[in-house]
């Protein structure tokens, strides 16, 4: 059985949900109906869903900000909206399902096909990177967060506190300020492209840094980097003049 909760802030809405998947999908349970995005943060910890339909405009905490609340994203979503056509663009191109308000029985059973598929492939962490691309937009003066893939799920982070990344084969460290170290199961070009280019330079094959987080440069072959956490990153040799032309 597939395990399931339901978060939207108007209640006749998740209600009506889940008469629609008790009736035309029972091979799924509702584990919880919320309406209250706060404390679907903490069921959703506790009950580990498969599924989890989630509305996207709800006073509070909308629906990318309480994804945004968890630690690890480790199941399937399935947005539910009534508009904001900017979103359904993204999720087009990502492949990540959505279900537009008032929600049809025949809409509902092809998105649940989608998510066994999905769920068979287990790929939901890449697509889940491309919807984030195409819509996530960061604040003025802030960098906005970025949704790191480890091994238990994802973990979003500030990328302002990001000091340094590592590569390490097909994974990469990242070094966070005044936080314990991530690692990401991706290659250090990939967590390149998800960062923002104004702010991080790639210094070596193996080192990327955030130049906000540069303490001293010592001259040299390459040269050596100081960070604020004290750390040293060597810079290569044809990566120097692109590094000077940064700082």
């Amino acid at each position: 059985m597939t395990r399931a909760i339901i978060i939207d802030d108007e209640k006749h809405c998740s209600e009506s949900l889940a008469l629609l998947i008790e009736k035309y999908v029972p091979e799924m349970t509702i584990e919880a109906e919320l309406n209250d995005p706060i404390e679907a943060v903490d069921v959703i910890v506790s009950k580990k869903p498969d599924l989890v339909f989630l509305d996207i405009e709800m006073p509070k905490l909308n629906g990318f900000d309480l994804l945004k609340s968890l630690p690890v994203i480790d199941f399937e979503i399935i947005f539910t909206t009534a508009y904001d056509d900017f979103a359904i663009q993204a999720f087009k191109v990502s492949a990540i399902d959505y279900l537009l308000k008032p929600i049809e029985r025949d809409e509902l059973t092809k998105a649940v096909e989608k998510f066994k598929k999905h769920r068979a492939d287990r790929d939901f962490e890449d697509r889940f990177m491309v919807f984030l691309s195409k819509y996530g937009r960061a604040e003025k003066g802030n960098l906005g967060k970025v949704a790191l893939p480890t091994q238990e799920g994802f973990e979003f982070i500030d990328q302002d506190i990001i000091v340094r990344c590592e590569s390490d084969s097909n994974y990469t460290t990242v070094v966070l300020e005044g936080q314990k170290d991530i690692v990401v199961s991706r290659t250090l070009k990939d967590v390149e492209s998800m960062l923002d280019s104004t702010s991080f330079v790639r210094v070596h094959h193996s080192h990327l840094i955030n130049l906000r987080h540069i303490r001293k440069y010592h001259k040299g072959s390459g040269g050596v980097i100081v960070m604020d956490n004290g750390d040293n990153v060597s810079v290569s040799r044809s990566k120097k003049s692109e590094f000077l032309d940064r700082i």
